[in-house]
């Protein structure tokens, strides 16, 4: 076969899967007419889950899982606007590594809202402004972020999924070199995660704190003899070059982010279940509570503990199990949940959720 003979049957392939893809999305509309029938969210992460593991399995190559996973999203975030829309609320401005992460776990068809603080990201959804919402956790080299742990002492909301995003940071800018940069917009995390690349290149030069990555991004690019560290997103999103890329420390750097709202996924098989609990102030109640999790034989993930903000010196503890809370198969996590209620002053269950790759 020559060039033309290929590109010919490349074109007959486009039209089966144009038709294919079309014939995907009449079904959809369908589902989502039931859903709406039976006031079903029409996100169903737990069902997503399995039909990327699916695709995983029924692949022979040469495409890699994590291509067909990028391609599959869109499909299925483009099938799911047509159930109807979805509207995620994230924290920071267009191009922040939250609505990175947004964009990731939901994909481009989705109506996506800006918020600016963790706490207004809660109360978008909260209030019915947003379906869901994606906000930071943990991140690899920093540690957990506080504020998205302390909403949970007030908010109702629930855990529906978890999404890792790697965090590659570059240095953004309109300057012509970095000799020419005078000021540099960062956030703390930012600034944590690329200190021996900002000591080593540009020492003498001030750093000035900002609410997020892409708020450093929208000052910078008002600034010619200034730049920040963002991310690329933030690069294409706000017209600025990368005077220098993957600056951060760690190669290995990635944050978690969690997605909330008020859905409770079912059991996938590859899940994690968030727990929040509260014990007596007495010697020896944290060990016998996470004794619980080990005589069930139960994995955690996470141990946090954050202030209650009611009594100096006592805590909220927070842990994330490997399991389902609801599994009837692998009830480990569901009988360790049942004997940490005995002693505990507080339990609840935050969500039980698919776990990210």
């Amino acid at each position: 076969m020559n060039l033309s003979d290929y590109r010919r049957r490349i074109d007959e392939l486009d039209a089966q899967v144009v038709r294919l893809l079309n014939e995907r999305a009449k079904l959809a509309q369908q589902v989502g007419r039931l859903k709406d029938a039976e006031a079903r969210e029409t996100f169903a992460p737990d069902r997503e889950q399995k039909v990327f593991h699916r695709l995983a399995t029924l692949s022979e190559g040469p495409l890699e899982a994590a291509a067909l996973r990028a391609v599959y999203l869109e499909i299925v975030s483009a099938c799911r606007a047509l159930e109807r829309p979805v509207t995620v609320a994230y924290w920071g401005p267009p191009a922040s590594n939250t609505h990175v992460a947004a964009r990731r776990r939901f994909g481009a068809q989705t109506q996506f809202v800006c918020a600016d603080s963790i706490a207004d990201v809660f109360a978008a959804v909260e209030k019915g402004q947003a379906d869901f919402g994606v906000v930071p956790v943990e991140n690899s080299t920093q540690g957990i972020v506080s504020p998205t742990l302390d909403q949970f002492l007030d908010s109702d909301l629930q855990l529906c999924a978890e999404v890792f995003v790697p965090i590659e940071h570059h240095l953004l800018s309109n300057a012509e070199s970095l000799a020419a940069v005078r000021r540099i917009y960062t956030m703390w995390q930012a600034t944590a995660q690329c200190r021996g690349w900002l000591r080593a290149h540009l020492p003498d030069v001030d750093l000035v704190d900002t609410t997020t990555t892409a708020r450093a991004a929208q000052i910078a690019a008002g600034e010619p003899d200034a730049a920040a560290i963002a991310n690329s997103a933030a690069a294409e999103e706000y017209g600025l070059a990368i005077l220098a890329e993957r600056i951060e420390d760690s190669p290995r750097n990635r944050t978690r982010f969690w997605v909330v709202g008020r859905l409770s996924p079912s059991v996938t098989g590859r899940d994690k279940t968030s727990i929040l609990f509260a014990v007596p102030h007495r010697a020896g109640a944290l060990v016998e509570a996470l004794a619980c999790f080990e005589r069930h034989d139960v994995s955690l993930t996470l141990i946090e503990s954050r202030p209650t903000r009611q009594r100096p010196w006592e805590y909220y503890f927070f842990v994330d199990a490997l399991g389902h809370a609801e599994s009837q198969s692998e009830p480990a996590v569901a009988m360790a949940l049942a004997e940490l209620r005995e002693r505990c002053l507080l339990v609840r269950v935050l969500g039980s959720y698919p776990a990210d790759e």
